[in-house]
């Protein structure tokens, strides 16, 4: 590829938005990678100043690309390559999901006893009906 063009799915794992580029290829064929209002495949090539909305549900994050990175980079240097213009009512989404009550569990405390579960079940039966 000419320089200062790399594929978008080497580019979100370059830039640690997704763990392993296997991950990045995935999201990019479910169709939640989108540029310019298009999902876009794994091979697409990405360039400077372009938008990318990246679905991560609950959330949809939007990212600016300043840079391109061809290999993975720091966590603490992520700032030089973009920058994150995802609405703060979007990062709220994650907080409120947390505190739901609805599918969270503190890590260490395992599957819900059945009395537990018979309370979620009343819960989300008063809930729902």
């Amino acid at each position: 590829m000419p320089s200062g063009e790399i594929r978008i799915d080497k580019f979100l794992w370059a830039v640690r938005l997704y763990k392993t580029r296997s991950i990045a290829t995935e999201a990019c064929r479910s169709g939640r990678i989108i540029i310019n209002s298009i999902q876009v495949k794994p091979s697409h090539v990405v360039k400077r100043n372009e938008t990318i909305i990246v679905k991560k549900l609950p959330v949809v994050y939007t990212y600016e690309v300043l840079e391109l990175a061809g290999n993975r980079v720091s966590a603490k240097s992520v700032a030089d390559f973009i920058r994150d213009l995802t609405p703060d009512e979007e990062k709220n989404k994650i907080s409120i999901a947390k505190s739901s009550g609805f599918g969270y569990r503190p890590k260490g405390y395992g599957r819900p006893t059945k009395k537990e579960r018979r309370t979620i079940d009343k819960i989300h039966d008063n809930l729902s009906g």
